[in-house]
């Protein structure tokens, strides 16, 4: 177990290759949830047409074959609290206008079920994503890419049959305001002796 205050990688993993490495702070670790904090000014790895955006940038699925460059990538903007359940299809995160300090959002991310590896979580972005407002109105994100995701084969047939499975069991929660979605992080704020992180040594160690 890691505990606070400690720096590990978030990674994605597509090919067994890194798709993106992300340094973040954990904030808890216990045997029911691993919750890792982003902060502006983190270090980062990304695949190197992310910064150009989703309408300008190469997907995921241009590259079934072909391989990718990773380029440096400073995060920005928004604060994110990260909450990683085991064998979960999904992970809950909240964002933060981190100037004002102003809560965002719930973000939920459909996602392989992460792996602990050395100085990482490692998991892979399946696409779609749901967008839960503070008043808990939500909207679905990013399905064209998820249906793309699949019509390609980069989502595989079990993959989204767990996700279906995962989709109930989220909606569920959202309506029982269930945790992480009872507010009891709203006013989570970071340890103001914590630095910005950098990505630890051997990140890149698969």
């Amino acid at each position: 177990m890691w505990k606070p205050g400690e720096i590990v990688t978030w990674r994605g993993i597509y090919r067994e290759r890194i798709w993106h490495a992300m340094s973040t702070v954990v904030v808890k670790d216990t045997p029911q949830e691993i919750i890792l904090a982003i902060f502006p000014g983190a270090e980062c790895m990304v695949e190197e047409q992310y910064p150009k955006g989703k309408k300008n940038g190469k997907r995921r699925w241009d590259y079934k074959t072909e391989d990718w460059k990773l380029e440096n990538f400073t995060w920005h903007t928004n604060r994110l609290l990260m909450i990683l359940e085991p064998e979960k299809f999904y992970s809950p995160i909240l964002f933060w206008n981190d100037a004002r300090n102003e809560f965002l959002c719930y973000y939920i991310n459909f996602q392989l079920p992460f792996k602990r590896n050395h100085c990482s979580v490692d998991t892979l972005d399946l696409d779609l994503d749901i967008i839960v407002k503070p008043d808990f109105s939500f909207e679905w994100k990013d399905l064209d890419d998820y249906e793309k995701g699949i019509e390609t084969g980069v989502i595989l047939p079990e993959w989204v049959d767990e996700i279906e499975t995962a989709k109930g069991e989220i909606l569920d929660r959202l309506e029982k305001r269930e945790y992480p979605f009872d507010n009891s992080w709203l006013n989570w704020q970071p340890d103001p002796n914590w630095t910005l992180p950098k990505l630890p040594v051997n990140w890149e160690e698969i």
